[in-house]
């Protein structure tokens, strides 16, 4: 377990140091969810504001018999960022699979949600994998001879742009294998109004969610940045059709990480995260393109959220 918190420690250090260092500062949104950050994420998901958890769960209760029905019997339920795993119950329940494997980069959140669900579900075999799910890992032994389905709820793939969303699906399909199924969450395109509240609440949770990641920096390697020189902003990028959020100082702000000096002005940003917003046909292109095939899709009646379920079909010699 040290070895790899200390190796996920220094992964974190080059990414902030490259991050920061940028023309454009930038960290990896995945550096968002220590524990403290994972906590604060399941506390935004129950805001009045940030609809996509509420849909989707919702969408997942009311479709999930025909999803059930798609399902093949005695699968692997791998969950890529299962976090607390709040909706995992309901996939659980109703396909009955022979074991679960969730995937998170918080090892400490993952073992403690990994608990809840096996004492919830005594018959299904649970092994926790402490990963970044973003990048190359393997899948337990004990699992190989079974179908797989890949579950990636919560439109966590908007997390992603288009390239490197591509990449991560194609490195699903790897890592699941030919004849494995992939069930997705997508956000919607929605007014601007709707999707600014839902990532900049009037209680200010998702506020202390981004700016937790300077409090990690400055805990975990060497870091002197004074929290209260950078406020939390959420900007629509229609261009680019995604929510971004960003760090801004509030004014010039001078801070070391790890032995490494960096400068900001006022109205200066740390980039943080993205959450890509799809249109249909877009999110099954993008599922096209990661070598998944859409077989069925599901939407709620006002068209806010869509579950997608995909096959990793053998790969065809013409069209």
């Amino acid at each position: 377990m040290l070895a790899t918190l200390d190796q996920q420690t220094e992964a974190f250090r080059r990414d902030v140091l490259a991050g920061l260092a940028q023309y454009i500062p930038a960290i990896p949104a995945r550096w968002l969810y220590d524990r403290r950050g994972s906590e604060l994420f399941d506390a935004i998901t129950r805001l009045p504001a940030y609809y996509p958890t509420r849909t989707e769960t919702a969408l997942l209760h009311t479709v999930m018999p025909e999803i059930a029905a798609r399902i093949r019997s005695g699968s692997a339920v791998v969950e890529f960022g299962a976090g607390s795993a709040a909706k995992t119950p309901i996939l659980l329940e109703a396909t009955a699979p022979e074991a679960y494997v969730p995937v998170d980069i918080s090892g400490e959140y993952l073992e403690q949600s990994a608990a809840e669900i096996q004492r919830r579900f005594p018959a299904v075999g649970v092994i926790p994998v402490t990963a970044d799910f973003a990048r190359p890992f393997t899948l337990p032994d004990a699992i190989s001879g079974l179908p797989k389905l890949g579950f990636f709820p919560g439109s966590t793939i908007g997390n992603f742009v288009p390239r490197s969303a591509i990449d991560l699906l194609r490195q699903f399909r790897d890592l699941l294998g030919v004849g494995a199924q992939l069930l997705i969450g997508m956000d919607r395109v929605k007014p601007v109004e709707r999707l600014i509240a839902a990532y900049d609440d009037l209680e200010g949770v998702t506020a202390e969610f981004n700016l937790n990641l300077l409090t990690r920096i400055n805990r975990e390697i060497d870091g002197t940045i004074p929290i209260d020189a950078f406020r939390h902003e959420a900007r629509w990028n229609d261009m680019l059709s995604r929510i971004e959020m960003h760090l801004v100082a509030t004014r010039d702000v001078e801070f070391m990480v790890s032995g490494e000096r960096f400068r900001f002005g006022q109205g200066a940003s740390i980039h943080t995260e993205n959450s890509h917003k799809y249109e249909l046909r877009g999110g099954r292109l993008l599922l096209l393109a990661g070598g998944w095939t859409p077989v069925s899709e599901w939407t709620d009646d006002g068209g806010d959220f869509a579950i997608v379920l995909s096959e990793a079909q053998p790969n065809r010699f013409a069209p």
